[in-house]
């Protein structure tokens, strides 16, 4: 009886790790194979995103910056271009991210779980839809390649932070 006790709470126990591992999933990379890598993994420590600013010219996605909670990552991408910040409300958070690219990104468009379409850039290209694999989960960091503009992007899914009083 303490044999079958045991192999019930071991597999009970290897089932909750396995539906806490399942998680996090993975979209992109989105665009062109030029630029340098870059990642804003570490950047989810600070918060949820709450604010991302992306620069625009005629053509292509420049530049992006994300704000992890109160923190804001790196800049990157290029110099020349406009400008754009919107801010997410407390609690708000990205459930999908579509956009356009060709070599490079030309366009994205965050959608949050209040309903709120943020778009940036211009509708040329082959499109893509990207939404996490996992129910409850929202966009917790990006990646990709960049320089003078975005070559490409990558977006990270997981779990609201659940710690974040700060944010």
């Amino acid at each position: 009886m303490l044999t079958i006790a045991l192999t019930v709470l071991l597999c009970a126990s290897a089932s909750a790790s396995a539906i806490q591992a399942r998680s996090s999933s993975y979209n992109g990379e989105y665009g062109g194979g030029g630029g340098q890598q870059f990642s804003h993994s570490g950047n989810q420590l600070d918060g949820p995103i709450t604010a991302i600013r992306v620069r625009v010219n005629r053509y292509y996605i420049v530049g992006l910056q994300v704000r992890y909670g109160k923190v804001w990552s790196d800049y990157v991408g290029g110099t020349l271009g406009d400008l754009e910040e919107i801010f997410l409300h407390p609690g708000e958070s990205v459930i999908q991210v579509s956009g356009k690219y060709k070599r490079y990104l030309r366009k994205l468009v965050f959608v949050t779980d209040k309903g709120r379409y943020l778009p940036f850039g211009k509708d040329t290209g082959t499109s893509f839809n990207a939404v996490p694999l996992h129910p409850n989960t929202v966009l917790r960091f990006i990646s990709g390649r960049a320089g003078a503009v975005i070559d490409a992007i990558g977006l990270h899914w997981d779990v609201y932070p659940s710690d974040c009083s700060s944010c």
